[in-house]
């Protein structure tokens, strides 16, 4: 008898299953059908109706799918895998892991000829092209979802994160000394500028080393100071100082990294520079801008409460308006 399936088709009409079949005698082809149900190729959609005839038989049936042989895989699975690896979720999910097999077998000849590898730990990237020949599949490439469906973690494959390198500029090398952290690259631009001409008093603060913060970015990057910068701008006796955007943004981004220096450096806001910003503001009585939509308002105390009262007003006034102040009303003739 002929496959149905070879029709490729979800759903068949018994007449066309009499064509199909090229049966002429209706009790053969009650037989027929009778036996492809019996071996599930088919099934009756009642809701379809009978035909009326006796026997009777559905006007409509679904051709289900052929139940393929995944013997080859459960077995693969079961006993050609590295043990490390944990298989219960694609013992689950065979057809996840015929689509995931390739990236999966790379693993564990990785686990099994090369494991020695893991001791030294690198980045992500590095030991993604280790495993897979591809630097970016384990981040950017569904390397993740694998790793989870096989229960291994990022700390077993000891691996580490990096950051964009941190960009700054130093008037001198000695220690300790002032270090001022600009969040906008506009700002830091001209600061750097105007030391590189041999300045380095810049709004009333001497200064000897500059850092691009770049925003929200800024976070992980200092995670990782240590290792991005020279020793003697790890210092203890170092002064950090930080200025950005006068709006609430700005004001969490300096919170953040307080969070992150507080315990090895003394960081504070650059006041120097928001008073400036201010003043400049107020005596050529600008229009400021409206605060960014979206923008989280819940800022503590630890910025605000380095101002003194008049100052704490004036900003306060500003955000509570709905205004802000960028940091880019300073410019190279400021300094």
């Amino acid at each position: 008898m002929k496959d149905l399936r070879n029709l490729n088709k979800k759903r068949i009409e018994i007449y066309e299953i009499q064509e199909y079949l090229q049966i002429d005698d209706y009790e053969k082809l009650v037989e027929a059908v009778i036996k492809l149900i019996n071996e599930g190729v088919i099934t009756p959609i009642k809701s379809s109706k009978q035909n009326g005839k006796k026997p009777s038989l559905f006007n409509r049936y679904n051709i289900e799918k052929k139940e393929e042989d995944n013997s080859k895989y459960i077995n693969e699975l079961c006993y050609k895998l590295n043990i490390i690896l944990d298989k219960t979720y694609y013992m689950k999910n065979i057809d996840k892991y015929k689509r995931d097999r390739n990236y999966v077998i790379k693993l564990s000849k990785f686990l099994d000829e090369k494991q020695e590898l893991l001791n030294t730990e690198v980045s992500a990237n590095e030991r993604s092209f280790q495993i897979w020949g591809r630097e970016k599949f384990l981040i950017k490439e569904g390397g993740k979802r694998i790793l989870k469906n096989l229960n291994v973690s990022g700390k077993f494959l000891n691996i580490y994160s990096t950051t964009e390198p941190l960009a700054y500029y130093s008037h001198h090398k000695n220690s300790p000394q002032k270090i001022l952290i600009i969040e906008n690259k506009d700002t830091f631009y001209s600061m750097r500028k105007h030391m590189i001409k041999g300045n380095n008093n810049i709004l009333g603060e001497e200064i000897s080393t500059l850092i691009y913060g770049g925003g929200k970015s800024i976070y992980k990057t200092f995670k990782d100071f240590e290792y991005c910068v020279e020793p003697y701008l790890l210092h203890r006796c170092n002064k950090i100082l930080y200025l950005g955007d006068l709006d609430y943004e700005g004001i969490i981004i300096y919170e953040g990294l307080y969070e992150i220096f507080k315990d090895n450096f003394n960081i504070k806001p650059f006041v120097k520079g928001y008073k400036f910003m201010i003043d400049k503001y107020i005596k050529e009585n600008m229009i400021l801008p409206d605060t960014k939509e979206g923008q989280n308002r819940n800022i503590g105390k630890i910025f605000i409460e380095e101002f003194t009262v008049e100052y704490k007003n004036k900003i306060l006034d500003i955000l509570e308006g709905g205004k802000y102040i960028p940091e880019e009303i300073l410019n190279i003739s400021d300094f």
